[in-house]
This record gives structure tokens, sequence and C-alpha cells, in this order.
């Protein structure tokens, strides 16, 4: 099993809104999911990103690819050092 980290898109008619999930590879794009580590809202004026840098770093570590799309969305989230 290979693990993506990907958007799935929620939201009503032309006013997306998606999670930012680790999901196994062959899994449809809003199917099942193994974890919700984040979500990107683009309809503000200033797109709003959430995410858990824990969670993120953990599945990044373990082999998790991560889609250009959610790259893209992750450099807006400022790297806290904890």
């Amino acid at each position: 099993m290979s693990v993506v980290i990907r958007f799935t898109r929620g939201g009503k008619k032309k006013h997306p809104f998606y999670r930012i999930v680790a999901a196994d590879s062959r899994s449809a794009r809003d199917g099942k999911f193994l974890e919700k580590i984040g979500t990107y809202d683009p309809n503000p004026e200033k797109a709003l990103v959430t995410l858990n840098r824990q969670r993120y770093d953990y599945w990044v570590k373990n082999g998790a690819q991560v889609s250009a799309a959610v790259k893209g969305a992750i450099k807006q989230v400022p790297k806290v050092d904890a």
C-alpha cells in the first residue's frame, strides 16, 4: 500500500472546500482515507489553510507522497518550531 497526501473536495457547486487527507493511492479522490490532517478553503480573499503539522510530518517521514496541489497550499502555512 502506498500512501499519498492529497485533497478531497467538498462544499457546494462553484464554492469548493477541500480536506487535506492521507489516503491509499488506489482509493478514489473523494473516497476512503486514512486520516484527515488539515483543510484548505480557497474562497475568501486570502485562502485559509489549516494543517496538523505533526501528523503531516509523520506521514511524510513514513513514505507518503505529497501531491503538487497540496505542496502549493502548504507553503502558505508557517512552519513553527516547537
